[in-house]
């Protein structure tokens, strides 16, 4: 894996067909003017065809097996270091006084910068693992002191100062003759202490909300393009028919990613699926790659020159925007999550508007529902339905970037399309902060946002939901032993589209790469984890069947075939037959380039035992998917 952000910016070094160049200037959004550094040629180059000239392997851990305190710990980092990355005269003398401040040495600050600046994600400043980890470990009765004193004399509305709380913990350990911890070791547990934690119990939770909570009536920081970002969803008012038979299969959702500063779209996913973390991670990845490729792909010929991570993303409360992963995920590229608050419609007012105003033009197409009965009239939406899920994607496409994007916006008082672009190459009266860098491992972040389980490698593979995988890159791992617990099994890494799970994606955490690991069956068909979810209800409704990933995919053909028979008379029937074309044309991340083991299943192998497997509670993000 090369440099993770790609930096856009005259003077900067860059790749185009295999040559190494530097850019001399941006001539537009989607133009650069190039120099080479071998004959001093001048050229013009698309900029999303430029890559990285950093040759190094950068290797990063997955989000999923980073410790909490070790999370913290990188985001304190961060914070330090964050007024020095942007500076533009970043002498050392400068760097010196900021690392005083916060009681850091010059050469520390250094080499964070180094590291975040080489990777440009917040993994880069974890913690260093000490090859002697646990040798100096605190007693568990140490520990249950330390922790005791923090919350009856330092989380406290006496707020009782740090020395306090060291000498307290001094006091106990003598009392229970232990060795006591060395000061520091506790000022570094207060520091690592959530501010909001601290401020409430001290201060009050009045205060905490204070500083902590955004406030009615404000919006602050939108004050350049990609600074702030809205995601809403919302079903669509239009009944779109399947691909096959054209007939009307039902609404779609639509989740939808808004810049505040210029109104222009980011990136949008159509589905369905019900709204949830995958498609809040989806439309987030359409939103910070380039459009190019997507593009080409819909045979779509306009432009949509908007890519890059985006400062802040302004979500809505519910449940779907709150999974641990997608907060892990952003905190990774350094994406501020802000949670738009109970009963304040107001702050998720510009994506609405867009989304409003998108309606009113979905309602001059073919099989469109209106917004009310009132509005429909006699107006027999399924009868004029005419427009394909992938037909109407294009449709949205060419709206956004050919219309919304080019007409004036009363707010703006010009086009979103002109008002990014001022943002970003400024003009005679604004600067502008420039475009942003380019995310060059396109299917890392993919993955990142994708939903995730932790399964122990058996002699058989892995099971996940009753279903086997196999692949013989899992081989060194079967029966590993925990690291820190020998007497139990290593739980690793396996990354899932719930969309299409017939090849779910192993994090090896040695070369810190993910491999695609398929069906021990490869005879079973590709199906989603919703159609799987329905094979288990009809196998489970059958008292005398056992739940086996025999009798599961059994019952998921006995279903097509009734389905199959339907799809003429059933609208339901022919909506989940267009979901799961829909979910068989995902594009899935491209192996990586090392090279892998095929994959063999052969007698070698033991057989996968029908009996289940002890019950492994999934995270929060494939709960969303229930």
């Amino acid at each position: 894996m090369t440099r993770l952000q790609l930096q856009i910016e005259p003077g900067k070094r860059v790749t185009y067909e295999g040559r190494p160049y530097r850019i001399v200037r941006l001539l537009s959004l989607q133009l650069a003017e190039l120099i080479s550094e071998d004959d001093h040629e001048v050229i013009n180059a698309n900029i999303t065809e430029l890559t990285s000239p950093i040759s190094e392997t950068v290797k990063r851990p997955d989000l999923t097996l980073i410790d909490d305190k070790a999370w913290e710990t990188a985001r304190t980092r961060f914070n330090i270091i964050k007024p020095l990355l942007k500076m533009p005269t970043r002498t050392r003398q400068l760097v010196t006084e900021h690392g005083k401040k916060h009681s850091v040495s010059t050469n520390t600050l250094y080499g964070w910068i180094k590291a975040y600046e080489s990777s440009g994600v917040l993994s880069a400043l974890l913690p260093k693992t000490r090859r002697d980890k646990g040798t100096t470990k605190l007693s568990a009765e140490v520990e249950e002191i330390i922790q005791e004193s923090m919350a009856t004399d330092f989380l406290t509305l006496q707020k009782k100062s740090v020395q306090k709380l060291c000498d307290e913990v001094m006091k106990r350990c003598a009392q229970a003759g232990l060795e006591a911890p060395h000061d520091n070791t506790i000022r570094k547990r207060v520091k690592s202490l959530a501010p909001e934690l601290v401020v409430s119990q001290r201060e009050g939770r009045k205060k905490a909300d204070l500083f902590f909570k955004p406030h009615k009536g404000s919006f602050p920081g939108a004050d350049w393009p990609l600074a702030v970002v809205q995601i809403d969803h919302t079903k669509i008012d239009l009944i779109l028919v399947d691909d096959h038979y054209r007939r009307p299969i039902g609404r779609p959702w639509i989740t939808l990613a808004f810049d505040v500063y210029s109104r222009m779209v980011v990136g949008f996913y159509i589905s369905f699926d019900p709204p949830s973390a995958l498609s809040t991670g989806l439309c987030l990845a359409h939103s910070i790659l380039p459009k190019d490729k997507w593009l080409a792909q819909h045979d779509i010929k306009s432009e949509w020159p908007v890519w890059g991570l985006p400062t802040t993303v302004h979500v809505d409360n519910a449940k779907e925007f709150r999974g641990e992963m997608l907060q892990k995920a952003c905190d990774e590229y350094n994406i501020n999550i802000e949670w738009r608050p109970v009963g304040r419609p107001n702050f998720g007012a510009h994506v609405e508007r867009a989304l409003g105003t998108f309606s009113k033009e979905i309602h001059t197409l073919p099989g469109t529902t209106f917004s009310n009965t009132q509005a429909k009239g006699d107006y027999k939406s399924e009868k004029h339905a005419a427009l394909t899920l992938s037909e109407f994607e294009s449709w949205l496409a060419i709206y956004i970037a050919d219309v919304y994007h080019q007409k004036i916006h009363s707010s703006l008082g010009m086009a979103p399309i002109d008002a990014f672009r001022r943002g970003i190459l400024g003009d005679g009266e604004h600067p502008g902060c420039g475009l942003p860098p380019k995310i060059t491992d396109e299917e890392r972040l993919k993955l990142d946002f994708m939903p995730f389980e932790l399964r122990t490698v058996q002699d058989y593979g892995v099971v996940i939901d009753e279903i086997h995988y196999y692949h013989d890159v899992l081989r060194r791992w079967i029966n590993a032993p925990d690291l820190n617990d020998s007497k139990r099994k290593r739980k690793f890494t396996f990354r899932r589209d719930p969309r299409d799970i017939s090849v779910i994606w192993f994090f090896d955490p040695e070369v810190q790469t993910y491999y695609p690991i398929p069906y021990r069956d490869t005879s079973h068909p590709a199906i989603s984890i919703w159609e799987l979810r329905d094979a288990k209800k009809n196998v489970t409704s059958d008292k005398r069947r056992h739940l086996t990933e025999r009798n599961i995919f059994d019952a998921y053909d006995r279903m097509r075939e009734i389905e199959s028979k339907a799809i003429f008379k059933s609208k339901a029937a022919r909506r989940a037959n267009q979901r799961r074309i829909n979910h068989t044309q995902v594009e899935k991340p491209v192996l990586p380039k090392e090279p892998q083991p095929q994959t063999s299943i052969d007698s070698g192998i033991p057989r996968a035992p029908d009996a289940k497997e002890p019950e492994i509670l999934p995270f929060d993000e494939m709960d969303d998917l229930s």
